[in-house]
């Protein structure tokens, strides 16, 4: 047996332990995946994007301008000495300006412009007269300027029913998704560990 799997096969278990309480063992397994991760992800961070978009551009290709927004990523660890800490707003500044003018066109287009769409179809099927009722009903639940009586009670209670079938599909799509996690460390730790499923 691989040295690996048996490391693998430990800290599933520390892991799992969990299920019983909290332990020694489960918090040195969690906090070994959040260090290894952030070592992980700086690495890769570093990799592929400082060397091949800071330093390569300065010192191989001779692109002197990119040293400004280097100077600019030096300004983030100033966070960490009080007396220098105004530096590191100048940075958050520029991140959170050139951020929104990025993000705020791509959401708007992602996730108002493309919904609208979405519900905007043919009206000759099925799907399409139950996507607009389900979208209709939902906003008339979210329309708290009308008191909900009469007719539009009834709406926003049919809207209800719609958001509970959908928190109850992505609760179920959560559940799956775990179960399907397990599924794949049983299979580990009774096949490759303990050999006794193959």
């Amino acid at each position: 047996m691989q040295i690996g799997t048996l490391i693998a096969a430990f800290l599933t278990l520390c892991i799992f332990s969990f299920l019983y309480k909290d332990n020694p063992f489960y918090k040195f397994a969690e906090h070994l995946l959040v260090g290894m991760s952030v070592g992980y992800i700086l690495v890769i961070a570093f990799n592929t994007t400082v060397t091949p978009k800071l330093i390569n551009p300065i010192f191989q290709e001779g692109k002197i301008v990119y040293i400004i927004p280097g100077i600019l990523g030096l300004f983030m660890f100033a966070r960490f000495l009080p007396k220098y800490v105004w530096l590191s707003r100048i940075s958050i500044a520029l991140i959170i300006g050139a951020g929104a003018g990025v993000a705020i066109p791509a959401t708007i287009q992602a996730k108002i412009l493309a919904q609208m769409q979405a519900t905007m179809i043919d009206f000759a099927t099925v799907d399409g007269i139950i996507i607009f009722v389900a979208v209709a009903t939902t906003l008339a639940y979210f329309f708290f300027s009308k008191e909900h009586k009469g007719w539009f009670g009834a709406t926003a209670r049919v809207g209800t029913w719609f958001l509970m079938i959908f928190f109850g599909a992505t609760f179920g799509y959560t559940i799956m998704s775990r179960i399907s996690l397990l599924i794949g460390r049983m299979q580990f730790l009774l096949g490759d560990f303990l050999h006794v499923i193959k």
